[in-house]
């Protein structure tokens, strides 16, 4: 069978919008939360949660085996990332949805220009031209010195950056490790990564948190999973485009379920920074390279 006839780009396109919905169904269920748990704790509940979904997976992990570098890796990663998800959580219940589904996107321009630096990839004319593109959309987005940039914008400028430097170990690891085993050690690191910033600001979570916070861990990992039924069925060049309608549905619920103004230059920016994102994975699909910079939904809580 030829690997056109294997791609089913209709199948494709399905499992990513499932995908981008349940990731606005995260950040829903962690924009209600408000700021009523601090979001160090609320982060470490969610990856602490997650863990029971990693108890059927037991049996085939203790069978992994781990280098000691891989393990540095791991640890490393975990670190990095446990600061993302903790800024993400400190973001949502004080921007819009729109606003940290927009500046999300931002992660893969990132991303390109970190496989530059220290990776030695070489950045043509157009994707140099993409990545200024992308950037400019977050600019459009932020519109510093035309409105007050809060704690809630830097902090998701933080995330975007640290999920850039975890998508990036996690390429590395990739190379060599089970992705199983990856996620799942991505999971437990993040968890005790967390604990730390946790305890110190401690508040006893009622039951109600604590549902949505498995809630967000069972969406979470749901849409990770219909992710890569996306990308099995389809390339990503065919996926990536539907991406944006996260963007969208973002908006709506903001609007009819928080009540959130619609901010016409966060469309416009986060439209801008997609379309660099897209036109990037694009190129790398001409060129047929092994792809540098993930789809938009891959730098992910």
């Amino acid at each position: 069978m030829t690997q056109a006839r294997k791609s089913r780009p209709l199948l494709g396109v399905f499992w990513m919008l499932v995908t981008g919905l349940l990731f606005v169904g995260v950040t829903a269920l962690v924009k209600s939360l408000g700021t009523t748990l601090p979001a160090s704790e609320a982060a470490f509940l969610r990856y602490a949660l997650g863990l029971a979904l990693l108890l059927p997976l037991i049996g085939k992990l203790s069978r992994q085996h781990v280098t000691p570098t891989q393990w540095k890796l791991f640890a490393l990663r975990g670190a990095i990332h446990s600061v993302g998800v903790a800024l993400w959580f400190f973001a949502m219940p004080r921007i819009p949805l729109a606003d940290v589904t927009a500046m999300n996107y931002l992660s893969p321009i990132l991303i390109t220009l970190g496989a530059a630096i220290f990776l030695g990839e070489r950045l043509h004319a157009r994707r140099i031209a993409a990545v200024v593109a992308g950037l400019v959309g977050a600019v459009i987005i932020l519109r510093p010195g035309l409105r007050e940039i809060g704690p809630g914008h830097l902090a998701m400028l933080g995330t975007a950056t640290t999920f850039a430097a975890s998508y990036m170990i996690s390429k590395r690891l990739s190379d060599e490790a089970d992705p199983v085993l990856i996620v799942a050690m991505l999971s437990v690191t993040v968890a005790i990564g967390l604990a730390p910033m946790a305890i110190p600001v401690w508040i006893t979570p009622d039951l109600t948190q604590v549902a949505v916070l498995f809630g967000v861990a069972i969406l979470a990992t749901g849409a990770h999973y219909c992710m890569t039924l996306a990308f099995k069925a389809a390339p990503m060049t065919v996926t990536q485009p539907v991406t944006f309608l996260q963007l969208v549905w973002s908006v709506l619920v903001g609007a009819l379920v928080f009540n959130e103004a619609v901010d016409p230059f966060v469309i416009l920016g986060g439209t801008l920074i997609l379309s660099a994102v897209t036109f990037i994975t694009w190129r790398e699909a001409v060129l047929k390279r092994r792809e540098i910079t993930p789809p938009a939904v891959a730098t992910k809580v």
